[in-house]
């Protein structure tokens, strides 16, 4: 994985996969593609016999110095996790389906998500995140996790 792409204080290493089938892995940010891209992983999951994880990818904003973190009601860990619930309440409503989990981890997304894929099926991933410019076909996490995954990465374009 290129420099770049590296946090210079990487979160903790990922715990072991989880019994069961194999998973698919959605990457979520609360943005429209990637709420697509966890309503097309919902559809394609039950025929593949896979389970689904969505996972929201959270890390310190930057005015976090040397540990000095200001007293607010708000975390970012915390931001995630409203973020994840609320993707999978917009595509399955009140209750999800078994098969169905929701995850948050620290870190950058793309080094994180390219992480996962080592012990998943298949990544799915909206083509467009809430960074970037406007017009791209391909957002910068997306691009990376798809270069330089250990599983199929599907992308979803604009449904």
């Amino acid at each position: 994985m290129p420099e770049s792409l590296r946090d210079p204080h990487p979160p903790d290493p990922h715990p072991e996969p989880e019994p069961g089938p194999p998973a698919m892995i959605v990457g979520v940010d609360g943005s429209n593609s990637s709420i697509a891209a966890l309503r097309y992983a919902a559809g394609l999951a039950p025929r593949l016999d896979l389970r689904v994880r969505a996972l929201a990818v959270w890390n310190y904003p930057s005015f976090v110095y040397g540990g000095y973190y200001p007293e607010l009601d708000w975390t970012p860990e915390d931001d995630a996790g409203r973020i994840v619930r609320r993707t999978a309440e917009d595509v399955f409503g009140e209750v999800a389906p078994e098969w169905f989990a929701t995850r948050t981890r620290r870190g950058r997304p793309a080094e994180v998500l390219i992480d996962e894929s080592a012990h998943a099926e298949m990544i799915v991933l909206g083509s467009r995140g809430h960074g970037g410019f406007a017009g791209l076909l391909l957002g910068s996490v997306s691009a990376a996790v798809a270069e330089h995954a250990h599983c199929p990465v599907l992308v979803v374009h604009g449904r």
